[in-house]
């Protein structure tokens, strides 16, 4: 299993509106890739635009159909006008 963090930058101004597209649109697509785990969408408590998204997938390839599917692109240009991604990193899920 791997787990996939994501780092986005939302302008405070935007968040409601960020929070909503995940868990109306973006959440839903997800959930029924093959190979899907969970999502998770987190928000640092001491600064409200920065959001932390983490994936978990049954494996590599999961990830990368999920990554590379067509419905994982149209979703970007919405995910682009709410945020700023910055780091992705890839964990093997050890426990």
């Amino acid at each position: 299993m791997i787990e996939r963090h994501i780092t986005f930058t939302v302008d405070p101004a935007k968040s409601e509106a960020f929070d909503r597209f995940f868990t109306e649109r973006y959440l839903p697509a997800a959930s029924v890739s093959p190979g899907y785990v969970r999502v998770e969408l987190l928000r640092a408590a001491d600064d409200p635009s920065h959001y932390e998204m983490t994936f978990r997938w049954q494996d590599g390839e999961a990830a990368a159909g999920w990554r590379n599917s067509s419905v994982h692109t149209d979703l970007q240009p919405d995910l682009k006008a709410l945020s700023a991604m910055g780091e992705i990193r890839i964990f093997d899920v050890v426990v």
